[in-house]
């Protein structure tokens, strides 16, 4: 979860003073630049029945949901601005000019709220900020749009950003246990327009993976080819969406073994395997999580197939295990189940039963995915991972092996080797429906894949 950060001081700027006639001359003589009539946002359709639901569960009740804040990467350099998930998801407000704006659910009457939105307005020319303030001034940073503007956008009452001194305290969902947590299991479920924006990120997903896969021989060549596959997905990440939903894990050999593997600075060697974990991240903040694990030579060795057969085995299961009324933790037994089988018939363990499994595969087999990649945390134990699954929620299914490349309960030959597949699916009424089916998942597909793409490249 994506939570605001506290503004941090600045330092003092080192730009020569202004004369008063720089002054004047600066607040005149500029062109109205208004922005088109129609930007109306498309989630706007949607955010009045979000807030609805969130009124719903707290009459009378003041809610308070920040954007968050810039923070300071170095000096006078801030982190790029991604708003708290909450907060777009309840005003489909997504853009770094976002930093410092507030949502505020005011009570009106005992059973509903009206939304008011306090936002830094559009930058007047003149008072000089829209060109001396580094950090929001329109010709640093854009243009933003002033207040009738944003209410066209959004639908929702807006006001200045100064007009909150006088607000009066009420829950904060950044501080607030009891909102956060309603704030996830609200958006366990989503909506058609929710589901579209995660299905477009997961095939540009799909194309960023083609894209790596086309230029593996560039990056098999150069000394750090993990970071070279990071930067061809960042690319099509940023060209087609706000970038990557999550740091991209490009591990190769025994780097697949580290879960969250994101130093990328490893070569690559044709004759091991390739996870890659990455995901595109639309305009809207919805994201993809997909993960191949790849031969780099582009075909597998017997014991890199074994491996992968059994984890593709362990997937399919937990993927037949996802329906309606389905406890949330069914896929994951049911994946495990079959890990723990196949280690037991490889006599790495002497019996499927127990936890013993645990000390190869690590972590949960999948989570829910929306605006956030592993999304809806804050939600409660009993509404989540011991709940049921409903039609309309989003997640992953991913199981893997992580054998330890000094891990002695292990035959050599299988020492150093990481595989995980996960895959991104929505509930239906019948099952659930593989929304990254374009990319190929069987080890002869995957062979058949990289041969046509490296061929035509």
């Amino acid at each position: 979860m994506n939570e605001p950060q506290v503004d941090a001081p600045r330092t003092v700027s080192h730009d020569l003073p202004v004369s008063p006639e720089f002054e004047v001359f600066m607040a005149g003589d500029w062109t109205p630049t208004p922005l088109v009539a129609d930007i109306r946002l498309a989630a706007a359709d949607f955010t009045p029945a979000r807030r609805a639901r969130l009124s719903a569960r707290f009459p009378g009740e003041r809610l308070i949901i920040p954007a968050g804040e810039l923070k300071v990467r170095s000096n006078d350099c801030d982190h790029r601005f991604r708003p708290y998930s909450a907060y777009a998801w309840l005003t489909g407000l997504t853009g770094e000019e976002q930093a410092g704006h507030v949502l505020v659910l005011e009570p009106d009457g005992p059973h509903r709220h009206e939304a008011v939105l306090y936002v830094r307005p559009r930058s007047p020319r003149t008072d000089g900020g829209f060109y001396r303030d580094r950090r929001y001034g329109e010709f640093w940073v854009g243009r933003r749009p002033d207040l009738d503007e944003a209410e066209r956008m959004t639908g929702i009452r807006c006001t200045g950003l100064g007009d909150r001194g006088m607000l009066p305290p009420g829950r904060d969902a950044t501080v607030d246990a009891e909102l956060a947590a309603v704030l996830g299991e609200l958006r366990l479920i989503k909506d058609a327009w929710e589901v579209d924006q995660v299905q477009f990120a997961v095939d540009h997903t799909a194309a960023g993976f083609e894209d790596v896969v086309r230029d593996l021989p560039r990056a098999l060549a150069h000394p750090r080819g993990e970071r070279w596959i990071e930067g061809v997905f960042g690319l099509r990440a940023r060209a087609e969406g706000n970038g990557t939903g999550y740091e991209t894990i490009v591990a190769s050999g025994a780097h697949a073994c580290v879960l969250h593997w994101i130093r990328n600075d490893g070569p690559l060697d044709a004759r091991q395997l390739l996870l890659l974990d990455s995901g595109v991240e639309t305009d809207s903040l919805y994201t993809a999580d997909i993960t191949r694990t790849l031969p780099l030579s582009g075909r597998f060795s017997p014991v890199q197939r074994q491996v992968y057969d059994l984890v593709l085995a362990a997937q399919d299961a937990g993927i037949a295990a996802l329906r309606p009324g389905a406890s949330f933790r069914d896929f994951h037994r049911a994946a495990m189940r079959v890990i723990a089988e196949g280690l037991t018939e490889w006599g790495v363990l002497k019996s499927p039963e127990g936890d013993l499994h645990r000390r190869y595969t690590l972590c949960s087999s999948g989570h829910m995915l929306g605006l956030d990649v592993h999304d809806c945390a804050q939600a409660r134990v009993e509404s989540y991972l011991d709940g049921v699954l409903e039609e309309g929620q989003v997640l992953t299914v991913e199981p893997g092996l992580y054998l330890q490349p000094d891990d002695e309960t292990l035959p050599d030959e299988l020492r150093g080797m990481g595989v995980r597949i996960e895959d991104d699916l929505v509930i239906t009424a019948e099952g659930a429906r593989l929304m990254s089916g374009a990319l190929p998942r069987t080890p002869d597909a995957i062979e058949a894949w990289m041969g046509e793409l490296t061929e035509s490249r």
